[in-house]
């Protein structure tokens, strides 16, 4: 029995495939964590969800932002279109079934001190605060069923934790942590605007899990979402999204011993 964790697989299904037979992935004994943005971008983004989503309790994803992306659009919140390649998830007999299903997906998973994100925690959060607005988001998620329903959650935000902690845009907030986060300012306020890897940002920026004494540092934090950082490992950080959207590589980590495994993307 083993635990894998993916990432960012957006819609490349073929180099998932590929990944899971170099793992011998068995789904009657092992367990995926897809660190989120299962969709957009890649060619086969229905593929992709259907398949995930067929896995049942073999399987566990915390949603990114292109995931709630399509739960906008499904729900009216953005106009279609302009995404091609979630037209054909939008589009599929069995949409309804499967927006259902993402829906019901968390933003954070833990076990033991293994914690699953997307993009990241902010850096004052404790483990505890995290979970606690995952569970209030997750809520509001599990009877999603309209954009007006959608819309606190979806758009943007900024500024200090601190001042959104009692507003009413604090799951909004959250979500954009969860979701989209790479740098913050050394007030920990995130900056949503840079993609760039590390040491091309403003010099008033630096990565989330650089910010001294948080709290979440004796976990190890499982993430994807930022491609231009890549694979990378620290004591307590895993960040698994090695671009393969963008031709590169599809990485998985071995839960069990912390050995990376990845498939080149360059055919997907």
């Amino acid at each position: 029995m083993a635990t894998y964790a993916i990432g960012d697989v957006q819609g490349c299904f073929e180099p998932l495939q590929r990944l899971l037979e170099k793992l011998r992935f068995d789904p009657a004994n092992d367990t995926l964590w897809f660190a989120g943005d299962l969709v957009n971008r890649g060619p086969q983004s229905l593929e992709s969800l259907r398949f995930v989503k067929s896995l049942g309790q073999s399987a566990i994803t915390v949603l990114g932002n292109h995931d709630i992306h399509l739960l906008a659009l499904y729900y009216g919140l953005r106009p279609r279109g302009k995404d091609p390649t979630l037209e054909q998830v939008l589009d599929a007999p069995d949409v309804e079934e499967l927006i259902v299903w993402l829906q019901q997906q968390p933003l954070l998973h833990q076990s033991k001190s293994n914690v699953l994100v997307h993009a990241g925690l902010h850096p004052h959060w404790t483990i505890e605060t995290a979970t606690t607005l995952a569970r209030e988001v997750e809520a509001i998620l599990h009877k999603l069923d309209g954009k007006d329903a959608l819309a606190p959650l979806y758009g943007p935000t900024d500024g200090e934790w601190a001042s959104a902690d009692k507003s009413e845009h604090r799951l909004r907030y959250a979500v954009n942590c969860f979701t989209r986060m790479r740098f913050c300012n050394q007030k920990a306020a995130p900056d949503f605007k840079y993609s760039c890897a590390p040491g091309e940002q403003p010099k008033k920026l630096q990565p989330w899990f650089t910010i001294d004494n948080r709290p979440t540092e004796t976990l190890s934090i499982i993430f994807g979402h930022w491609a231009a950082l890549g694979v990378h490992h620290q004591p307590g950080i895993f960040a698994l999204d090695s671009g393969c959207v963008w031709g590169n590589a599809l990485t998985a980590l071995n839960l069990d011993d912390f050995t990376f495994y990845q498939v080149a993307c360059s055919d997907s």
